[in-house]
Parts: C-alpha cells; structure tokens; sequence
C-alpha cells in the first residue's frame, strides 16, 4: 500500500482521497457525515487518514464556509451518568468531522438554558440539545434560527435522536409480573422530561394490563440523594418492588432500604433505567439497557448533514431501541407478602 514519502508534506483530502480510490467527496463525507456511505468504505478512509496524519483543518473549513467550526452541546445535568457517554461520542464524532465543541449545563433550569443557546449562538454552527426542558415553542424559536439536534425531546419537524425506552420498560413490569409481584410503583424524574413522561405512562399501562396495583410517585431531579430520602413514601404504598426513573434514583433506593435493614431483592426488588450504574452498585442492578454514547454519534451526524447541505430545518427522527438487562437487584415477591 503506497505511503508518503519523508518530507513530502502535508497530506490533503486529495493524498486520502487518491490512496483511498475514492472521490474527494468521499473523503469529506467520511468525516462529515459518515451515515450516508458504507461503513467498511468510512473505516477504509479514515484509517489510510489516519496513517497518513491527515486531519480536517478547522480554520481552512471556516474560511471556506464561512463558519466559525464549533458546535455546542447543552445538557441539563453534567453530574448525572448518563451523559458523560454522550458527550464523550459527541466530541469524537465531531472532531472526525472538523468540529470543536461547546459544553453547556443548564442546571434543569429552562431559562438557563434558553440564555445559554442566546449566547453562544453566535459563537457555533449548531446545537445538539440533549433532554431539552424548554417548553416546545421555546424549542422551535431557537431551531428556526440554527441548526438543532434534540435528543430525547420529541419535536415534529426538528432532527432529533430518541432513546425509546417503551420496550426496555415493558419488559421491566413483565419480569416483575412474572416474578409475582402484584405491587409495585415507580419512582418519577425530572417533570420536564420526555423520558419521564414515555416511562411513567409505559409502567402505568403494561402494569394495568397485567392486572398490577401501580403507584406513582412524583420526581423531581435526578439524584442518588432523592432516591434515597424516597424509600419511606415507596415503602408506604404497599409495593414490594419498584421502576426508577433512572440508576441515579435506584442507586439512592437501595442505600434507603439498606439503612432500614432490608435486603434486596430478599424483601424488595429494584429496577433502573440507563444502565450508568448497574454493574458496579451492590447487588448489581437490574435496569433498561443505555444508548446513550450511540445517541451522542447519531446527533452529530445528522448535525453535520444538515450543516454540509445547507439545510436549515430537518423532520429526521431516529429511535434507539432498549431492552431490559437483569441482574441481582430483583426477584421472586417476599413469600410473606404474597
């Protein structure tokens, strides 16, 4: 396979593109916008750029399109586990594709995050606004003006990535069904949040249908904290078994009903969502699968799609389907509360 010669220069998207055999369109769409060419051809070009040290020149791309190279990414919670997969991916992706990035933290605050997106707009090309809380038309008025990716924020006619969580979740009430519990509740999040609403009304209607007493307790943010000063109201309805909104709030559940000298999942079985903690809690955590760091790679790219081809408004929808991954945090209903 040819190679450079020592001092031959630079390479260029031309050196990648002739050693590759493809276009120099090609090449660009390599880093650009991976999802529009074959995987093994994306691997093949980014490899031989690799080798050959080429790299996209930010400075170069902003004098020829007259962008400033940077993209932002706003999420609502830094601290929360969930996202720092996400943010990890973005900034990967976005660096194959020329791109700096931006992190913003609104603190679940939505007028924080409604000045935060006023005041780096003029510094990026686009956003990627993971679990918006906004109100919708707040929503709407930014992406009219830039170009936004939303993850978990269901919008029509805006870009958006969405992790379903509907069939990890119901496969979540089926385990508990089928391991006879015949109470139990779930342990809400923050109350603008879309995964909250898909998950509250997925356990309320799997639960109805297998003949369940649901509960639902009322979230507010997401913390290990929260979940465990929760224990004394879940303990209180009668459940034997409960659905967090997330590992963060399951987390804080079983250190709640540790402290009150119950075993899990002896006397109470626990389940969260995002699978950020479920290995390393004890037990480990049975909770509905993450794809959270697939997210981060599938906004970009529909990101810098959108921003190669000039489009300025995008009903791209794209859903990430989960599943329920059991570990040691759930099982059979205590014999004495059946």
């Amino acid at each position: 396979m040819p190679t450079r010669a020592p001092g031959a220069g630079k390479p260029t998207i031309s050196t990648v593109a002739a050693e590759a055999g493809v276009s120099r369109a090609t090449v660009s769409r390599a880093f650009s916008q991976p999802h529009r060419l074959k995987p093994e051809t994306v691997e093949r070009v980014l490899a031989i750029a690799q080798r050959l040290g080429y790299a996209v020149n930010p400075m170069a791309k902003a004098l020829s399109t007259g962008r400033s190279g940077n993209l932002a990414v706003v999420v609502p919670d830094i601290a929360n586990p969930f996202f720092p997969p996400m943010i990890r991916a973005i900034e990967q992706r976005a660096d194959q594709a020329g791109y700096a990035v931006f992190l913003a933290h609104t603190n679940e605050d939505p007028a924080r995050e409604d000045l935060l997106l006023t005041r780096l707009a003029k510094q990026v090309d686009g956003f990627v606004i993971a679990s918006s809380r906004m109100t919708e038309s707040a929503v709407r008025a930014h992406a009219e003006r830039h170009p936004v990716v939303l993850v978990n924020r269901d919008v029509a006619r805006i870009a958006r990535v969405l992790i379903d969580t509907t069939a990890g979740v119901t496969q979540a009430v089926e385990h508990l069904a089928e391991l006879g519990h015949r109470q139990i509740a779930y342990l809400g999040g923050p109350n603008r949040s879309w995964s909250n609403s898909q998950r509250r009304r997925t356990v309320k209607r799997v639960g109805e249908r297998r003949g369940l007493t649901v509960t639902m307790l009322p979230g507010r943010l997401s913390s290990y904290e929260l979940g465990r000063q929760a224990v004394p109201d879940l303990l209180a309805t009668g459940a034997t078994a409960v659905i967090a909104f997330d590992d963060l709030l399951a987390h804080g559940i079983l250190t709640g009903l540790a402290e009150r000298d119950l075993v899990v999942p002896r006397d109470f079985s626990v389940i969260g969502c995002d699978d950020v903690l479920g290995a390393q809690t004890y037990p480990p955590l049975t909770t509905v699968s993450s794809r959270s760091a697939e997210a981060g790679t599938a906004a970009i790219d529909l990101l810098a799609g959108r921003l190669e081809n000039d489009a300025r408004s995008s009903d791209d929808r794209l859903l990430l389907d989960t599943s329920l991954v059991v570990r040691a945090s759930t099982a059979s209903v205590p014999r004495k509360r059946r």
